[in-house]
């Protein structure tokens, strides 16, 4: 019985470690701080003879050979249809400074050239205490004279006093300026939302940034509601300055736990993709209500032809270019101007749009791997778009 007893305990002893150590591992995974030696554009192959020097090659020129073999077998793949009836991404800083206030951005470049030079210890949580939100820093409130056409001395006549309203308070201004201390981050400058967070992998590299920015908050949603547990459980998560919510972008009538047009940066990364075609210009049009006069929307998902798309067997194709995996999950490939017809009708202008082609290379298998994806920056019009003095454009009422 000893004997037994004894292999027992260390069997319970071997899965508790496993156990602990699987944990770690994930928790390292959430909030790696690693991230890519160069940004997009600064690795070009010239030499094909040292391809496999590297595991990612930017800004690949298709030959037309490559480019019609892509056609053929993304149209073999698609000819028998279904009946009818997503990573650490700390890139994300890299590719998509807009993330932050322009003055973080400039701090954490400085703090990149810093750790350059020094070898800094990583833990498994980060502590912000109470320096996110100090007394000192605290959004002020300002309120507005209504009911008029005139704003600080300035006199417009009615149009453009409707327009100023409505922009700055929304049809319903009374009742939006009654909610502003009762939503999440209603003291905040600087306010993000992360469309489609999962378990949290771009969560909380921007949660570490965000730490050392005082008057930022960040909002992050999924439709799964185990995806949002976990990050709500992680010991990073912190209701002061970040809030986690269940929520279906393809419900209209669903309401965000915040008012419109207060969000600085909306970033949607491999979310749309996952939504029907028929249903993505409401998702789009509805996430543009939510941003700003002047707030951006930053989009990464996948492009026509990518290697995952020219994998699929066929009977995986539900419609043109939109396949289902074996798993049940959906994706769909972009091209660039279905991207910016979608965003263009939402009422945003294009910063950036473009096709990045990479070469991923598994360099152990050597394996060669066609990557494509879309990359995008659209904003809102600023209120200076109304011809109303700059003063006056700055005091929109939440931030």
């Amino acid at each position: 019985n000893s004997v037994f007893r004894s292999l027992n305990k260390m069997n319970f002893i071997t899965r508790l470690s496993a156990l602990c150590l699987r944990k770690s591992k994930m928790q390292q995974r959430h909030q790696s701080s690693r991230r890519p030696a160069v940004p997009l554009g600064s690795r070009i192959l010239t030499d094909p003879s040292k391809v496999f020097e590297h595991n990612m090659w930017d800004n690949m020129q298709w030959s037309q050979e490559e480019e019609e073999n892509a056609k053929e077998r993304a149209a073999e793949n698609s000819l028998v249809k279904v009946q009818q009836e997503d990573q650490d991404r700390n890139w994300l800083f890299l590719e998509f400074p807009e993330i932050l206030p322009e003055n973080r951005r400039e701090e954490l470049k400085t703090e990149e050239r810093s750790s350059e030079h020094t070898q800094t210890n990583t833990t498994n949580s980060f502590s912000c205490e109470s320096e996110v939100f100090e007394e000192g820093e605290k959004y002020s409130k300002k309120k507005y004279e209504r009911g008029s056409t005139s704003v600080q001395g300035y006199v417009f006549n009615e149009k453009q006093a409707k327009s100023l309203t409505d922009t700055l308070y929304g049809k319903n201004c009374g009742e939006e300026l009654s909610r502003l201390d009762s939503f999440p981050g209603s003291d905040a400058t600087y306010r993000i939302l992360e469309v489609g967070c999962g378990a949290g992998n771009s969560v909380f590299p921007i949660l570490k940034v965000l730490c050392n920015t005082p008057g930022t908050f960040l909002y992050c949603c999924d439709f799964a509601s185990g995806a949002v547990e976990l990050v709500k459980s992680h010991s990073s998560y912190n209701s002061a300055w970040c809030s986690a919510f269940v929520h279906d972008v393809c419900d209209d009538a669903l309401p965000y736990p915040f008012p419109d047009e207060i969000l600085d940066v909306i970033l949607l990364v491999f979310v749309l993709s996952t939504i029907h075609p028929d249903r993505m210009q409401g998702v789009v049009n509805r996430l543009a209500k939510l941003l700003k006069p002047g707030g951006m929307l930053l989009f990464r998902d996948y492009g026509r032809y990518d290697t995952a798309q020219l994998r699929f067997k066929k009977g995986h194709c539900l419609s043109e270019n939109f396949y289902v995996r074996g798993d049940g999950t959906r994706v769909y490939f972009f091209t660039k101007d279905e991207v910016w017809n979608m965003f263009n009708l939402a009422g945003l202008t294009e910063v950036q749009n473009l096709v990045d082609r990479r070469l991923q290379v598994n360099r152990k298998k050597k394996v060669k791997m066609q990557r494509v994806w879309i990359q995008s920056k659209f904003q809102k019009p600023s209120l200076m778009s109304l011809n109303i003095p700059e003063d006056i454009t700055k005091r929109h009422p939440y931030g």
